[in-house]
């Protein structure tokens, strides 16, 4: 290009322009371009100093995004045209849209976006039962009087349109003022006291994002149903596919009433006496609490009569015991995943436990093979779940999938043959998701153990399902050992080499590490046969190890929890360590 064109340039083009040469510099401006940069002269410059891009970015066509630049009060677009044949070496000409007011006008529409959101008490009912009704009114008259006066600070809209719940209608830039301040109307909830210490908690959903006022009230009470089969105690937004959770700081609470339990196992008696043959499976490598309770189900179905078998392809080592007395017993058909596949059909209920994400059950191919899933599980919900199941039974306050299989067969109408294994299998479900009843135990926890004991459990033959061989032993015992203390009161240790039952190990260690005084949680990373890493989280309560194993791809509860990653043991410790060190807890 030669110098006359490019006088011409910047004499008549209407716009802040100027030309860069192949090394960055700039060689030319007009005179408008004192309304993008404020110095004298610019010639000469190098337009990665002025602009904060690499002239690589300017020439780069293929990029995903525009490319924006603010300087004196003002937001511009840049266009870039390279002049002359086109070359490499070729001067480019840089353009400054001045775009300020449509950004302004952007961001204005993005503040006023409509956002939906519905706040429930969580157990209401549980709450109503344990307060007089001289001090109900007062209670509730203090939870309306606290969310409103939060409501009002948001310049939202809020109506009660049930005892327990309310909607309320608020722009998005007043929900980025909750999500900055991490919904303190959680902690003030939890704040109010009720009589004979019940804890009251609330359960946010919101809905941001929907192309119509209908589609952002659909996400609300999807985000609303995620926080309750979370526990509750905790906000969920829904942006779309994109989900954040805040809170879940409480224990979930447990519920004293029965009525689900009996109901849930009528709908599934009649649900296993309209189809052709039950199928059941719980995760991949099934623990004592996926096996014990997938024996309850087989029973259930049994006593129905129906054709019934448990998928199972790959079980870890500790579980050869209890696996090898079921099969001696000759009293339960076991299937691999192929002839599951083979043999389900439409008529099939295939019956999902101990877990409601597809991506880690047994068979995921075998959710589509049939119309009629039911789910029972005891963790907490995760967007990742099972979609429009037939029945779902999900109770995130149980200690195990195994106690909520036990209370439903006391329920279960025609009830017959229930054996000494699977009352022992059972309790061992039990027993390994509260750490030997040392956590995470309710009062229907102890009804259902002291059932399955009437039931003929020997407590000693649990036990022996229980024993590790001496290696397991020896890694379990010396990752205790070099167990890593951080001033926040979390241990972090390793399991060194592999083992088969590194999952079940790593478990262990971690529940021996809340053994210390003064260690709030405990996390244990080890790898598998597979070459796969495990991790352990265990806590008393104070920090929820749930959401810190969700950034691992893994969940659980406040206090139980685990993953598996593809990361290395080392790097699942580094990482955990920079986690409590940005959370400064």
């Amino acid at each position: 290009m030669d110098n006359s064109t490019e006088k011409l340039l910047t004499a008549y083009v209407p716009f802040p322009i100027c030309i860069v040469n192949d090394k960055g510099k700039v060689t030319s401006a007009n005179s408008r371009i004192d309304e993008v940069f404020i110095y004298d002269r610019i010639e000469d410059a190098d337009i990665f100093a002025l602009t904060g891009i690499k002239l690589s970015e300017f020439l780069d066509e293929a990029r995903d995004k525009c490319l924006y630049l603010s300087r004196n009060a003002k937001v511009f677009r840049i266009l870039t045209k390279s002049l002359g044949d086109g070359g490499e070496r070729a001067p480019v000409l840089i353009c400054f849209l001045d775009v300020t007011n449509y950004e302004a006008l952007k961001t204005l529409y993005n503040d006023e976006r409509l956002c939906i959101g519905i706040l429930s008490i969580d157990n209401f009912d549980e709450l109503s039962a344990n307060t007089s009704e001289d001090k109900k009114s007062a209670l509730l008259t203090e939870i309306d009087r606290t969310v409103r006066q939060w409501a009002a600070k948001l310049n939202a809209s809020i109506t009660r349109y049930k005892e327990y719940r309310y909607i309320i209608f608020m722009e998005k830039s007043s929900c980025d003022k909750l999500v900055e301040n991490k919904f303190t109307i959680l902690d003030a909830i939890r704040g109010i006291e009720a009589e004979n210490g019940f804890p009251v908690t609330l359960s946010i959903g919101i809905g941001i994002g929907g192309k119509t006022p209908a589609k952002t009230d659909e996400l609300a009470n999807a985000a609303l149903d995620l926080a309750y089969g979370r526990g509750g105690d905790q906000a969920v937004i829904r942006r779309g596919s994109k989900i954040e959770y805040y809170g879940g700081k409480m224990q979930t609470v447990e519920k004293s009433n029965k009525g689900k339990s009996k109901i849930i196992a009528h709908a599934l008696q009649q649900l296993m006496e309209q189809s052709s043959r039950v199928m059941i499976m719980g995760h991949r490598n099934p623990d004592m609490d996926a096996f014990g309770s997938a024996l309850g189900i087989f029973r259930l179905a049994a006593s129905a009569g129906k054709e019934a078998h448990i998928v199972i392809d790959k079980y870890y080592v500790n579980m050869a015991e209890i696996y090898k007395q079921a099969k001696e017993t000759e009293a339960y058909s076991f299937v691999n995943n192929e002839k599951a596949l083979a043999m389900a059909d439409e008529d099939t209920l295939l019956v999902v436990v101990d877990t409601h994400r597809p991506s880690i059950t047994e068979c995921p191919r075998l959710l589509s093979a049939t119309e009629k899933v039911v789910v029972i599980d005891h963790h907490r919900k995760t967007e990742e779940a099972i979609e429009n199941p037939t029945l779902s039974y999900m109770e995130p306050y149980a200690s195990s999938t195994s106690e909520l299989v036990a209370e439903m067969l006391q329920y279960f109408h025609g009830r017959k043959n229930f054996s000494k294994f699977e009352a022992e299998a059972l309790l061992a479900g039990i027993t390994v998701d509260t750490n030997r009843f040392a956590g995470k135990t309710g009062v229907r926890t102890f009804e259902a153990a002291s059932w399955l004991r009437r039931a003929g459990a020997d407590t000693s033959a649990v036990k022996r399902f229980f024993q590790s061989d001496k290696q397991a032993f020896m890694i379990k015992a010396d990752s205790i050992a070099k167990a890593e203390f951080l001033e926040c009161g979390v241990a972090i240790s390793i399991c060194e080499g592999s083992h088969p039952d590194m999952q079940v190990l790593n478990a262990q260690a971690a529940e021996t590490l809340l053994d210390v005084k003064g260690i709030k949680a405990s996390f244990v990373a080890g790898l598998d046969s597979e070459g796969v890493t495990t991790v352990s989280a265990r806590s008393f309560g104070e920090i929820n190890v749930q959401t810190i194993m969700e950034e691992f791809g893994g969940g659980g509860h406040l206090m139980t929890a685990g993953a598996q990653t593809n990361l290395s043991p080392m790097e699942v410790k580094e990482k955990l360590k920079g986690i409590f060190s940005d959370l400064r807890i």
